[in-house]
């Protein structure tokens, strides 16, 4: 019998919860909703914006990155996300600046918001608390406080639906609240076919985590929608599940990293895998560009799994991705025998960071 159909051997691997975080997303992005409806913010105290820029790292600065793909052919100013201790020289008084940090202490992101007030930036934040609540406290943005307790990659509803929420405050898109609704109800109805009682011949996430375990994850996704989705991938297998896993994206890789699939990749087959995440509106041409890399990977030895989106909106489908991955990287931190949770190799650089 797998480990995955092990309940008790499971749980026992899993003593922060992190399954429970990871079902409960739904939840988690219901109350962000509730909080962000609530937070006093509007076009009256944010005017002018110019261009849109978040600072923020890892599990903080994605939901930054999710908000950029989703809003890429609907928002009419420049968006991007920096992770950096300085921010683009662009920057001024006409910048919006969202400084994402959970636990309110994140370096490069406190470096890169004094950057910002220097600047004369139209700021606003999101944390749970530390330095940043103080800055916030001190300069008089807005800053919207989040519930603690969580590791950052476990507070994704709380990073992502605020800024949506907060673009539409600031009149810049329509609808937000409509569409993050309907992502919910949609995700608490996929989760099931994930669930840790769900037998592996029966669990897609399952299926998938054994098909890949020992290997090395190469996760392609597409240029737009789910080009975050493949960093979002390789974050968590990385990060829950404790395998090294690696994301590129179309069409860029196709004029580079393509090359490196061929016969001197030999030694390693028994050792990679490769992922392709499909959206319904991927372009034709890369439709037909990933058509092609999957007998190109094939042909060297190594397996390849195709995953499509499901969902009736561009966000559903985009989550509908997320959701699965999330529960992958779980139960690769089973199958591998660790604890999801723990994220040592990190702590262990901050320490060294810290004596410097």
């Amino acid at each position: 019998m797998s480990v995955l159909d092990n309940l008790e051997q499971m749980r026992s691997l899993d003593p922060d919860n992190m399954y429970n975080r990871i079902f409960d997303f739904p939840e988690q992005m219901a109350d962000a909703l509730a909080l962000a409806q609530k937070w006093p913010v509007t076009s009256k105290d944010i005017a002018g914006i110019g261009n849109i820029v978040v600072i923020g790292m890892g599990g903080s600065a994605i939901g930054g990155d999710l908000v950029r793909s989703y809003l890429s052919g609907r928002l009419m100013i420049p968006f991007t996300v920096c992770r950096h201790y300085l921010l683009p020289e662009y920057v001024d008084d006409e910048t919006l600046v969202i400084a994402s940090s959970y636990s309110g202490n994140t370096e490069e992101t406190l470096a890169a918001l004094d950057d910002a007030l220097g600047r004369k930036a139209m700021i606003a934040g999101l944390t749970t608390g530390g330095m940043l609540a103080e800055v916030a406290k001190l300069n008089g943005f807005p800053c919207l406080t989040l519930p603690g307790g969580l590791q950052p990659r476990a507070a994704l509803g709380y990073s992502f639906v605020p800024i949506l929420i907060l673009m539409e405050k600031l009149g810049l898109i329509k609808d937000a609240t409509r569409e993050i609704t309907g992502v919910i109800e949609f995700l608490k109805k996929s989760r099931e076919q994930y669930i840790e009682d769900s037998v592996t011949t029966a669990n897609p996430a399952k299926k998938l985590a054994t098909s890949i375990h020992g290997r090395l994850p190469i996760i392609y996704a597409g240029p737009t929608l789910t080009d975050t989705v493949g960093v979002r991938w390789k974050g968590q297998m990385c990060e829950n599940g404790k395998t090294l896993a690696f994301a590129s994206q179309y069409a860029e890789f196709n004029h580079n990293e393509l090359v490196g699939w061929s016969q001197s990749v030999a030694p390693h087959v028994d050792h990679l895998a490769v992922i392709q995440l499909r959206d319904a509106d991927d372009h034709p041409r890369i439709t037909r560009r990933m058509d092609i890399v999957h007998g190109i990977v094939e042909s060297n030895g190594v397996p390849v799994y195709e995953i499509k989106s499901s969902g009736s909106s561009p966000l559903q489908r985009m989550f509908s991705l997320i959701q699965l991955g999330d529960f992958v990287s779980y139960y690769l931190a089973i199958l591998n025998s660790v604890d999801p949770t723990p994220v040592d190799a990190i702590e262990k650089l901050k320490q060294a960071l810290a004596k410097v």
